[in-house]
C-alpha cells in the first residue's frame, strides 16, 4: 500500500529546508528583540522623569483624600 499525500507537512519537516521551524517569521522576531532591547536601554528624559515623580508624590494624597 502507498501512503497518499495530503498537502500537510509534518511538523518536524522545515519548510526552508534551514532548520528553522519559523522561517522567516524567526528573523522579524529578533529584529523585534533588537528594537525592544535598545528601547528598553534608553534613558528615561527628565522632563518625563520628572513628571513621574510629581504623579508618585500625588498618589498618596489621592489616596488619603
Amino acid at each position: 500500500m502507498t501512503k497518499q499525500k495530503t498537502g500537510a507537512e509534518p511538523v518536524n519537516r522545515r519548510r526552508n529546508g534551514s532548520g528553522d521551524p519559523l522561517g522567516t517569521n524567526s528573523e522579524i522576531g529578533r529584529k523585534l528583540k533588537q528594537y525592544y532591547d535598545e528601547l528598553v536601554s534608553d534613558e528615561v528624559p527628565d522632563r518625563f522623569a520628572q513628571l513621574l515623580s510629581q504623579l508618585e508624590q500625588a498618589e498618596p494624597l489621592q489616596k488619603k483624600g
